[in-house]
């Protein structure tokens, strides 16, 4: 597991929605005085254990704050 700690923006690649539906949960903490935003994502139901956590992501303030100015742009959120 590790802390993203940049987002660059990929071209020429052609992207395809996954068939399959996950649910993700989101936890906020401070950890060594950062803020960090975890995400956990859990199998889906026909896994051999549901629900079981199957990835982690970590962003810091920096990470996030990058991730944010891209969904702003792609977007439009403000």
């Amino acid at each position: 597991m590790a802390v993203i700690k940049s987002f660059k923006l990929g071209k020429g690649n052609r992207v395809t929605l996954h068939p399959t539906q996950v649910v993700a949960t989101v936890y906020y903490q401070e950890y060594d005085g950062r803020k960090i935003l975890q995400i956990d994502t859990h199998g889906s139901d026909d896994r051999e254990i549901p629900d079981k956590v199957s990835q982690t992501i970590q962003l810091d303030e920096s990470s996030a704050q990058q991730l944010f100015d891209l969904l702003k742009k792609d977007f439009g959120f403000r």
